[in-house]
Formats: C-alpha cells, structure tokens, sequence
C-alpha cells in the first residue's frame, strides 16, 4: 500500500492487510470482534383462504411493532448524539410507513396465498434489486436501508432475536456484514472503538453515525468478516480505509508514534482557529464551510470558518413523499443566515435529479445519472419546483448576507435560461411587495469542462464562480469516483486539472469576478500551496479542515507558491505525482 509505506510502516504479510473505503477518520488497535451475517431467508408457506386475513395482520403487528422499536431507537440516538441525527431513523421510519411496501406484502399473501414471513422477504428482495442498479452512491445505499427495515419487520413476525452488541468486550473492533442505525447505538460505549463491514459507503448511514461519534470505521470491504476470527489483534486506520489483522509488534510500534503525534497536532491547530487567515508575506485569504444542515453552524463557528461558502440543500428533498414548501425551505434558508451573519452564506440551488431523486417523485431512473438530468438540468425542466426554491431563497436574503450559485452550469446558455427564471421569481415578488435583497449576488458552480474552457465567457453573467472540483476532476479525467476499480485514477494534480483551474482563477480575475473552491481539493492541505500559486484566494472546506487548510496558508509565502505553479507549466507533470500526502487522523489505543 503505497499511502502506508509513506509512513514507514512495517507489513511484513500484505494478505493481512485488506482495504475498504473510509467511513471515518480514526485509528482504534484492539481485538476483533465478529458478528455473523444474518441474511433474510424465510421457506415459502402456503396457506389457506381462511388463513389470510389472520397472516396480514400479522404482518400489519409487525410493522406496528418495528415502528415502537425505532423510535425507541430514535429517542436514544437523540439524547446521546443530538437531534439533527434523528433523521437517520426517519427515513427508516418512513420505509416502515410506506404504503408501496404494506401494500405489495397484502397483496403477495392475498394473490399468491403464502406466508407474510415469505411475502414480506419477497417485497424487499424486489425492492432491494431496483436499487442495487441505481449508479447514484447515495441512493444505492438507501436500498440496503429498505432491506435493514425488512429484517427487522421480520425478525418481530418470527420472534426471532437478532445478535445485539450488548456482549462486547472492552478495547473491541467490531466485524459486521452491515450495522444499521439501531446497531450504532450500542456503539456509543466505551468497550467498541471502530468497526468495519462488508457493505455499505461514505454516504450510508452507518458512517454519517460512525462519523457523529468519532468512530473510526471502514466500509465496503466485500468479506472481510470471513477474513478476521474473533479475538484477532487489529488495527482499523479510518484515515486510510485499511483494516490490518495481526500486525506486526513494529507496525504497532509506528501506529503509537502516529497517535502520540496526532495528539500534539491537534493541539498545535487550536491556536489557528481565531487569527487571521494571512500568508507568510502578508496576503489574505479567506476560509469559509461547507454545511448540508444548520444544525452544523457550531462546527463551522467554533473551527473559525469566516462564512459558508456552501449550503448544500439537498438534505431538504431527500427521504420524503413530497417536495418541501416554500416556507420550509425558508425557514431553513433564514436560520443558516440569521446564525452566521455578518458572515456570508452561499445557498446552492438543488443538485438532485436523475437517480438523486426520491421514486416517489415519478421521476425514472436513468441509464447514465452522472450525464443525465441533475442539477440545474433538472431544475430547468421543472420551473415550478426551481421558483419555489428560488422564492425561498430570496426570501431568506433580507435576513442576512446571502449568496446564491447554480450547480452544474454547462455554458453561458444555461446560465441564462436560469436568470430568466429568477427575474420572474423577482417579478413575482415585487408584485406580491415581499422584500427581499435586490443586489444579492448570483454565481455558478465551475464543475463541467466545458463550463471550465468557457469561463471567460460566463464570467461576463455571473457575479462569482465557486469551483467544484469533485465532479470537474471526474469529468475531466473520466473516472467515477465510487467505481473501485478506478478510483486509484482519480487525482486532483493531473497536470490537466491544474490548467484547467489556472484558466477558471484568472478568467474570473480578470473579468473582476471573486473565484472560490469549495471541493475536496480546497481542504486538502497539501493541495494549498499549489492554490495559492494559482491565484485562489477563497476556499471553502469542511469545518474540522478549517484550522489545517489555515495553518498551511499561513505557512506559505506567495511568491514561492507561484514559483511552485511555474515549474509545473514548464516541465511534464511528473513532479505532480506522488505530491498527495494526506492527513491523518488518530483515535484509540495500544492493549494490553
């Protein structure tokens, strides 16, 4: 493993070491603990007519009986984590609500005279299969939810009791074929300090709790369960994506020194969270966050980030029937204005559509999602849905100091369809003598190559650019970036991305524009120096990156930043590889 090796790591037997994808930071060293997968799969039971009406009300009690236990489950994850977790546990609650669901289930035991146990496995291995083909990581991944929601209906139909972790020994790492919500629970005890399972993704919900409670933890590892035995010696690096089974005395040697160091940095970083963010020569620069609740505004305060340069909004249209109101939207929009003001906040209209949609919407699932109808595509093909979000975000502009930008932005043309329709929403508006903020600033996103090559162009349109660099390196470069076999090609300093992004800083520049970034490659800290020497002044990264990308920009002196850029337009691109360094982030222990 190359990252490895760049740490000095001793693996003497590289079978033990098996790779995943990070779900969250951290190291935790201890022993494994493992739980067997309990798949669904219930023997097909035939029954009589008279039979029916008693197994659908079974199955009716069952359901009842899983939505007590969830929210059960719910109220405990909200005292121990805090309410903006909950709605981890309402989208299953809403999966266990869904009339698609009860009513496929009746009429399979009504139609085809057979168990609710068989009726019930048989709705949701449909279910699960529809979505297992949806490219969309996210979406892919509330599938596995649709099926964690059936094995519980299940196991209240059967009586059957699941494994819980309530057994676990202290110092454990625990070994799952997937842990649900309700299973992340038991992990807020001192005696679990990560964990890893065969399935499952950065969006899933078992990292975003994972995440919550500083667990590290790695997912998708395919078996891995088959690969450890209980009580084996382990080390799980969430920083990396790798679980190392028995390693050797000097790899916990180096993981020791990596923890003892992570704690000083942590500690060396506090004092950057309240000083002004000013290079080694005396030029400034400005760091904001990126949020997708408001709930996250504390982090984004108490890291010292000066705004948020991008509310990502999708959080309101996802795991639900309906769209959400204007005046849900808006009070949404105001709260993330009122909290941050004086500071700005750039309000992203909805990146959704395609496999990025709810079914319930009647929207069909596309073939190619990543190329298809998303974004502002989506948001021009559906006018009435983009002015609702657009009147609550005006709306919201007189409460604070609010910014706007289009996603997805393909060329000047699609700019300018989308300001004709927030000039009738602004119509609207005056007409009706609602307020809202007349000179709020209206930008686009920079994350499609071709909106890249004709920047200059749309410049002349837009107030701001914000550049995306997730997507515009994907699409640059070809590579999916949830594809496991080519996510080792996805990398930020290929020499055509640095042009490109050379091309969308002075453009905006010099058409007099402010030009921020708000991808990974902005809270990347080895990325830094590389930004400054192109000219970024404004960058926009998760919160807990805030005081890292900080300390490097003051590390750094402009003028050698540029020297940096220079070198790399004349030679080859050579240089760039290898230049990723990464940071790493430490929890856990030794045992005894």
């Amino acid at each position: 493993s190359p990252n490895l090796c760049r740490y000095n790591l001793l693996i003497s037997d590289f079978t033990m070491l098996y790779k995943g994808i990070t779900a969250s930071f951290g190291i935790a060293i201890g022993k494994a603990f493992v739980i067997e997968d309990d798949d669904i799969c219930m023997v097909k039971r035939s029954i009589g007519r008279e039979d029916v009406k008693k197994e659908i009300e079974k199955f009716k009690k069952a359901v009842a009986d899983t939505k007590v236990e969830l929210e059960k489950t719910k109220n405990e994850a909200s005292r121990h984590l805090g309410k903006k977790y909950v709605k981890l546990f309402d989208a299953y609650l809403f999966i266990a609500e869904d009339p698609i669901l009860e009513d496929g289930v009746v009429s399979k035991i009504s139609k085809e005279m057979v168990g609710a146990e068989y009726a019930l496995q048989e709705v949701i291995e449909k279910s699960t299969k529809a979505f297992e083909k949806i490219k969309d990581e996210y979406f892919r991944e509330r599938g596995k939810d649709i099926y964690d929601v059936g094995k519980k209906i299940l196991k209240h139909l059967t009586g059957a009791n699941k494994k819980t972790l309530s057994n676990v020994t202290k110092n454990s790492i625990v070994f799952a074929n997937n842990l649900t919500p309700t299973d992340t629970i038991a992990l807020k005890g001192e005696n679990i300090i990560g964990f890893a399972t065969n399935i499952g993704g950065k969006t899933s919900h078992i990292a975003i709790m994972a995440q919550a409670m500083e667990i590290p933890a790695v997912v998708g590892m395919k078996d891995i369960t088959t690969k450890v035995s209980h009580n084996d010696t382990v080390i799980i690096d969430g920083s990396e994506g790798v679980v190392i089974v028995n390693p050797e005395p000097e790899t916990i040697e180096n993981y020791r020194r990596l923890i003892t160091n992570y704690i000083a940095e942590v500690k060396e970083l506090d004092r950057y969270i309240n000083i002004p963010t000013i290079t080694a020569d005396g030029k400034g620069a400005i760091i904001a966050a990126n949020i997708e609740i408001p709930d996250e505004i504390r982090s984004v305060i108490s890291h010292g980030a000066e705004g948020i340069g991008l509310f990502r909004t999708e959080y309101l249209f996802i795991n639900r029937k309906e769209f959400p109101s204007e005046d849900e939207q808006l009070e949404s929009y105001k709260t993330v204005a009122e909290k941050i003001f004086p500071n700005p906040v750039i309000i992203r209209t909805i990146d959704i559509g395609g496999d990025k949609i709810s079914p319930h919407f009647g929207i069909n699932v596309e073939r190619n999602p990543f190329l298809g109808l998303r974004a502002i595509r989506f948001c021009l093909k559906h006018p009435e849905i983009f002015k609702t979000q657009l009147r609550a975000i005006l709306r919201a502009s007189v409460f604070g100091n609010v910014k706007m930008i289009y996603p997805m932005i393909s060329g000047v043309d699609e700019l300018r369809d989308a300001n004709v329709i927030l000039s009738e929403v602004k119509h609207e508006l005056r007409s009706k003598s609602i307020q809202f903020d007349e000179n709020m600033e209206v930008g686009v996103m920079i994350e499609i190559p071709s909106a890249a090559i004709t920047v200059d162009v749309i410049a002349k349109e837009s107030d701001f650019f914000s550049i995306g660099t997730n997507d515009l390196i994907q699409y640059t470069l070809a590579i999916d970036r949830v594809n496991e076999y080519v996510t080792h090609l996805y990398d930020p300093f290929h020499l055509s991305v640095i042009r490109l992004l050379k091309n969308i800083i002075d453009a905006g520049h010099k058409a007099g524009k402010w030009v921020s970034m708000c991808g990974e490659m902005a809270g990347d800290p080895s990325c830094t120096e590389i930004l400054l020497g192109l000219g970024l002044r404004h960058f926009s990264v998760a919160s807990t990156s805030v005081p890292r990308v900080k300390r490097e920009i003051i590390k750094t002196n402009l003028s050698e930043a540029k020297k940096v850029v220079d070198e790399i337009f004349n030679g080859d691109g050579r240089d760039l590889k290898g230049r990723k360094v990464g940071s790493k982030v430490m929890r856990g222990f030794i045992p005894d």
